[in-house]
């Protein structure tokens, strides 16, 4: 009788370790298939079904790629707007700028006359060694003439990249030069910044700006800490993250780590049906002694930004400053596809330390969800004219007993209306004709040589607008076909402070923009103000 019943247990016991031991495998597995080898999954489903009679039956020849794509497309809308399918054309594209490098040539330009024109060299980049300079026009790529980069469609950073330690020949027309001059330039790998700027803004506080959160944003972070907090010695810190999309969970967490000495404390935490809850924690290894924080977020603040602010406002450790931010709590996962594609999966929501899931509603569909900003600005929210909406029943409470609301983005603790009277079509226009113009404006005053630094240009350099209107009146009536309007006189200023951040950043470098900007930003100007009072979070939050 023991050996029958053990004859009969035995393979029992032996079937189920290996199930455990599959299912533990695949729970632990970092790259775990992403469908299970059913028949439906291996091409014998009713979808592929569906194609296979088209290809055999259809009157017309069908196209079968963009027919795959339609059904997977179909298949993701039916899902949440972050579920999305990406081309093995747009993948590079997106993994590039999210690892934080490409393989290329180094240059930031514009299309200025429909050619390509070198705004600047990166510093140490190929092009820089080559001897490449701010205005040259790119004429020819190897043996292809490459003006005309509208009126034939020509994609100018697919010419500049290519595998690394590869050359390139560049043949460019260079303002004052009567010859073409040719420059033979090894590609390389070029790092993709996410800190666009870092510098302080007074004696006592640093600003840092993040406009994603990618590969290497932590790293870049810290280094921007070191350069202004230990070496500048300030004690505050303002985050500005307004139009940053978001990215890397584990950089935004990092991140958020030096802004807390202690050990242990929860940040953010992830959870799904089919995702078990997982649990973001400080380190305890803050490296500097960070006294007050502000976070900037507006409308486009998505994600990882909404992680950031989200922390820091349910820990009280700091005040959030702007507008109410996108909403977007959902967690998503990459999957590779067989033909170089990807599924980019949403598997989970995250939640901020008090619970809260920040991620707005979907229910009516993709189109009502994208154009939800729309109807906040003809609402009056964005411009202060009436309240953000909250979800009442998504109600929590920071450390403090503070309220805060799920359900919707992060709502910051002090609004700054959006300026309204920035949207004057003659304003823009004009405002859009001024990186192009700055390589003639350059050209024709050769004072601008003697500011050496960007503290000098700040301190020294005046702008007569009245100088330059002329010239970019001229340069807007040839894009639009209609009349300009006249440019209201509250908004000269505007267009002045936007010519000189421009011209700043060509002269110096991206984070010059920013100094020269923010000295006017209502956003910035407020956290400065509410961050040196006596109790900045009780006057944010009143």
């Amino acid at each position: 009788m023991a050996e029958s019943t053990t004859k009969i247990w035995t393979p029992l016991l032996f079937a189920a370790t290996l199930a455990v031991g599959l299912y533990l495998g695949f729970k632990l597995q970092s790259n775990a298939p992403l469908i299970g080898a059913t028949g439906e999954a291996n091409g014998t489903g009713r979808v592929e079904e569906l194609l296979r009679f088209i290809d055999a039956r259809y009157v017309d020849e069908a196209d079968a790629d963009k027919l795959h794509e339609a059904a997977i497309r179909a298949v993701l809308d039916e899902l949440d707007p972050h579920s999305v399918y990406i081309p093995a054309d747009e993948l590079r594209e997106i993994n590039e700028s999210m690892e934080g490098n490409f393989d290329g040539i180094g240059i930031e330009f514009l299309v200025v006359d429909d050619t390509i024109t070198v705004v600047s060299a990166l510093s140490g980049g190929p092009s820089e060694k080559a001897g490449l300079r701010s205005g040259d026009q790119i004429i020819f790529v190897e043996d292809s003439l490459v003006t005309g980069v509208n009126k034939f469609n020509i994609d100018p950073a697919s010419l500049m990249r290519g595998v690394s330690q590869t050359q390139v020949s560049v043949t460019v027309r260079r303002p004052g030069d009567a010859e073409l001059i040719g420059f033979n330039i090894t590609r390389a790998p070029i790092p993709v910044f996410s800190v666009d700027a870092a510098y302080n803004l007074n004696e006592n506080t640093s600003y840092v700006k993040i406009n994603r959160f990618s590969a290497t944003t932590y790293d870049e972070f810290v280094k921007a800490l070191e350069e202004n907090m230990e070496k500048g010695q300030t004690l505050n810190l303002v985050i500005d993250l307004r139009d940053n999309p978001g990215g890397y969970l584990n950089e935004a967490t990092k991140l958020l780590s030096q802004l807390f000495p202690q050990k242990g404390q929860l940040l953010v935490y992830t959870e799904g049906r089919n995702s078990r809850r997982v649990e973001y924690k400080t380190n305890g290894r803050a490296f500097y002694n960070i006294q007050n924080v502000a976070v900037l977020i507006d409308e486009g603040s998505a994600s990882a930004s909404e992680i950031v602010a989200g922390a820091v406002q349910d820990r009280d450790r700091g005040i959030v400053v702007g507008r109410r931010s996108f909403g977007k709590g959902l967690v998503q996962e990459q999957y590779p596809l067989s033909d170089g594609s990807a599924l980019r999966l949403t598997i989970a929501r995250y939640y901020t330390p008090s619970g809260r899931s920040i991620q707005r509603s979907y229910e009516e569909g993709e189109d009502a969800y994208r154009s939800e900003l729309g109807r906040r600005y003809d609402s009056g929210e964005l411009t202060g004219g009436t309240e953000a909406e909250q979800d009442t029943t998504e109600l929590f409470f920071t450390n403090s007993g503070y309220p805060v609301f799920g359900g919707g983005g992060i709502t910051p603790d002090h609004f700054v209306p959006l300026d309204t009277s920035l949207n004057n079509q003659a304003f823009l226009r004009l405002r859009q004709q001024i990186p192009g113009y700055l390589f003639r404006y350059i050209r024709e005053n050769a004072r601008l040589g003697d500011f050496k630094t960007i503290e000098a240009f700040i301190a020294d350099f005046k702008l007569d607008l009245s100088e330059v209107l002329p010239a970019l009146t001229a340069l807007a009536l040839e894009d639009y076909d209609d009349e300009l309007g006249n440019l209201p006189a509250r908004l000269r200023p505007e267009l002045a402070l936007f010519f000189r951040a421009r011209l700043a950043k060509q002269l110096f470098d991206n984070s010059a923009f920013y100094r020269v900007i923010n000295e006017e930003d209502a956003i910035v100007l407020e956290a400065l103000r509410l961050m040196e009072l006596p109790d900045p979070m009780a006057a944010a939050r009143k």
